[in-house]
């Protein structure tokens, strides 16, 4: 028992409380044994040593509770020898109860969190210590007063027993019970209203009844009545009433029956009437402990059951919702193919729409060629038949994916209850993967063919230099390095267009407001410049004011001349260039729209054109890498927009992509071509159009 007062004052309040007990035990002695019929020191004893197993000052404890057993013995009529039983006999019997039950159940005594009498277990051991214990006593009790006066009969040693076992059991749980109530009492918590009531009824019927019993009933045999009183307040009252309880009933029994009243004072000998209502008394606490306490495990477990059921759920919800918040989908497949688990992305990687009894092989399961898995090659199956665990990539092709997805699924298995063995299936979808590694694989192969071309003409026209030097040729030569400057030109352009294509997908974007009115009449006139330089056409261009749109001006600009450039570069011969570029605003997009009089693109290609490497017109004039609307698309894409191709009613190509509005002002306008050094001739600049800028 955890106290917070001093081991010298435990020592002192249990040195008055084992005084009072031995008086009040030796005034129920036999006149011719010096025998006590009732020892409630017995309990105070037992109590004492407990409390102070830790205490520095155990010796101290032992040599104040002899000279109390001397002392009280003495003067209330035992002779010296006596007195010397009674000690070495209580001492023994409280040491060895002390050892027992603190090796046996050690937090018995505790007031912490965990102590005390918390179960049936706990009871027993105190019983199973107390009864050892006591039987020590007894003995040596019984051989001491033997030594000093006479050989004591069987039923005074009985009687020995029975009042000791009773005393530590009563007074021990009593005691203990109204230290932990008293120490640990909430102040602050709600008093059920009912429930003091019922407290108080029992005690006034309790009152009441052994008044009845042991007063007004003449000696009929009516103690067992009483016990039900014990099971009322053990049932529907706290333990520590309880033991509390117990020892007031027991204290009632036990003095009307001294004074011979009651039930038992039909019993001739006084030794054995004192035995009887000991045997009472202890029947009554065993049985209300054991009432109790049964009761407070049951409430514990229930408690627990409870707290574990409520972690549970909360583990579950957990799971679920984790589980559930998966990008990759998640089912669970039994033995017959059906799913008895699946999380959304489950439900939308397979097919929307499908309940939790639908079987796993409705979903459309294809490989990878196209042709439908059977039964036998579903994942699922390949578990169920004890097999380990697999992964594989299949194609899901129903109602709801026409267009089919690839999915990679991992099987592992979970064993059920009754045998066999579900599938935990987890799906996770590889469409894109798959496309970006096709994508890859044509983007090595294409490069690897366009670079070795150009290559091979490096190589082929260096060697024929060479030759044409070492024969004295120069014009040859010429001529040779002319196409090796053409061919590294060629591996030039490829290589930045790839550096573009990189560019276009990974780079970071900047939005920002962007004049796109000051942009194309930037890139117009660009390109007018370098057709004069290169002495064809001059393209010219149509446009009103443009919606400013918000996006970054870097790829912006790459953006505008690569499909202006697309336009004049698809142009027929001895065709002047003609491009018409306007914007239209709906809420937030801007949708931009520019249309050209070139060749025009094929029927069919209009959605391929925007592949990686395709080109729509091959040969020599119109040669190129097949990369420029492939970037095209990467930069509308990366912006959140959308690009298409179409044709021109009057002739050639109508190009039409969106681009986010803007509403700030834009920082962007038309930069001037920077000053020319003296003497550098400028290209001459085509006359404005009434339509627009034009160039």
């Amino acid at each position: 028992m955890t106290t917070t007062a001093s081991p010298l004052t435990r020592t002192a309040a249990f040195a008055v409380l084992f005084a009072a007990a031995t008086v009040a035990g030796r005034l129920t002695a036999l006149d011719a044994t010096n025998l006590s019929l009732v020892w409630p020191a017995a309990g105070v004893a037992a109590l004492w040593l407990c409390v102070q197993r830790r205490s520095p000052l155990r010796w101290l404890d032992v040599a104040v509770l002899a000279v109390i057993t001397v002392v009280a013995n003495v003067a209330t009529g035992a002779t010296a020898g006596q007195a010397a039983v009674f000690v070495v006999a209580n001492v023994l019997q409280a040491g060895s109860f002390a050892l027992l039950i603190t090796r046996w159940r050690p937090r018995l005594w505790s007031l912490a969190d965990g102590g005390g009498l918390r179960g049936l277990r706990d009871l027993w051991a105190l019983l199973a210590a107390a009864f050892v214990a006591t039987a020590a006593g007894a003995v040596v009790g019984a051989v001491g007063m033997w030594l000093v006066d006479d050989i004591p009969s069987w039923l005074t040693t009985q009687v020995w027993l029975a009042r000791n076992i009773a005393g530590v059991l009563v007074l021990g749980t009593a005691g203990l019970s109204a230290a932990r109530a008293v120490l640990r009492a909430r102040p602050s918590a709600p008093v059920d209203g009912w429930r003091l009531v019922e407290y108080a009824a029992v005690a006034a019927c309790s009152v009441l009844g052994y008044t009845v019993a042991f007063v007004a009933t003449g000696g009929m045999p009516v103690a067992a009545t009483l016990i039900a009183l014990t099971v009322w307040a053990a049932v529907r009252l706290s333990t520590a009433f309880v033991a509390v309880h117990t020892a007031a009933v027991a204290t009632i029994a036990v003095v009307f029956t001294l004074h011979g009243q009651g039930p038992f004072a039909v019993v001739s000998s006084l030794a054995g009437r004192a035995l009887v209502v000991q045997l009472f008394v202890v029947i009554v606490a065993i049985v209300g402990l054991t009432l109790a306490l049964g009761r407070d495990e049951r409430a514990e477990l229930l408690r627990e059951l409870a707290l574990e059921k409520d972690t549970a759920a909360q583990r579950a919800a957990l799971k679920r919702a984790i589980i559930d918040s998966m990008a990759d989908g998640v089912s669970v497949v039994d033995s017959t193919g059906r799913i008895t688990l699946r999380n959304p992305a489950a439900g939308h990687l397979l097919g929307d729409g499908l309940g939790p009894d639908d079987r796993a092989d409705h979903h459309g399961m294809h490989h990878l060629d196209g042709t439908p898995m059977t039964e036998a090659e579903m994942p699922y199956t390949h578990i169920a038949r004890g097999g380990a665990e697999e992964e594989v990539d299949v194609l899901v092709r129903n109602e709801t994916t026409p267009d089919g997805r690839i999915l990679h699924v991992r099987s592992t298995a979970l064993p059920e209850p009754r045998g066999g063995r579900s599938a935990v299936l987890v799906y996770h979808d590889v469409t894109a993967e798959r496309r970006h590694r096709d994508e890859l694989t044509a983007f090595a192969g294409v490069v690897a063919h366009d670079l070795l071309n150009p290559l091979a003409a490096v190589e082929g026209w260096t060697d024929a230099a060479t030759e044409a030097l070492h024969d004295a040729d120069p014009h040859r030569a010429e001529l040779a390095l002319v196409r090796v400057t053409r061919a590294s030109a060629r591996m030039r352009i490829l290589i930045n267009d790839l550096l573009a294509y990189t560019t276009a997908r990974d780079a970071t974007i900047a939005p920002t407001a962007v004049d796109l009115t000051a942009l194309v009449t930037e890139i117009a006139a660009a390109r007018a410049d370098t057709a004069v330089v290169a002495g064809t056409p001059v393209p010219r261009f149509t446009h009103g004011e443009l919606d400013p749109v918000d996006a970054d001006i870097v790829l912006l600009r790459q953006l505008l001349d690569n499909l202006i450039g697309n336009a004049v570069k698809y142009t027929a011969p001895g065709t002047v260039p003609h491009l018409t570029i306007t914007t239209t605003r709906h809420g937030g997009v801007v949708t931009t729209t520019i249309t050209d009089n070139g060749i025009g693109i094929p029927a069919g290609q209009h959605e391929k054109i925007f592949t990686t490497f395709h080109r729509a017109h091959t040969g020599a004039r119109y040669p190129g890498t097949g990369l420029g609307l492939a970037i095209c698309k990467r930069i509308v894409e990366r912006h959140g927009g959308t690009i298409s191709a179409g044709d021109n009613p009057g002739g050639g190509t109508r190009f039409t992509f969106t681009l986010p509005a803007t509403t700030s002002r834009p920082a962007c306008g038309f930069t001037p071509p920077a000053p020319r050094s003296e003497g550098e001739q400028s290209p001459p600049r085509p006359n404005a159009r009434s339509t627009g800028r034009g160039s």
